[in-house]
């Protein structure tokens, strides 16, 4: 599921800040990246049995190279996943979020938002 029109997708900034600022709302970036894309993951435990979701924000670089940690990235609409067990994640838009958890990760976006205001380009 997108989590559309909360801001964040289209901003741009340097790549270490954006690593400190992720890091600081609980989005680990781990060995989700490559020379040109990365992916931050934000995990939400649940009630439902092998059922866990995650706020994915993704981004690429438009300057320089993020294994040398010198990009400038621009990000992309998060999205809401549901891991299933042993499957993987789903982010289709036929999959059903209760609408707390909508709200609870549109308000954690909208926090890493806030901060990364201060930052872009």
């Amino acid at each position: 599921m997108r989590l559309e029109n909360l801001g964040i997708e289209d901003t741009v900034m340097d790549l270490k800040p954006l690593d400190h600022i992720m890091g600081k709302h609980a989005f680990i970036r781990a060995g989700q990246w490559d020379y040109e894309r990365v992916t931050y993951d934000y995990k939400i435990g649940s009630k439902e049995k092998n059922i866990t979701y995650y706020i994915r924000i993704q981004g690429y670089a438009i300057e320089g190279d993020v294994d040398r940690g010198n990009a400038v990235i621009k990000l992309l609409t998060p999205l809401l996943g549901k891991h299933y067990y042993p499957h993987g994640v789903e982010y289709g838009e036929e999959e059903n979020f209760p609408e707390n958890l909508v709200e609870r990760a549109n308000k954690i976006v909208a926090k890493v938002k806030d901060e990364l205001s201060n930052y872009e380009k």
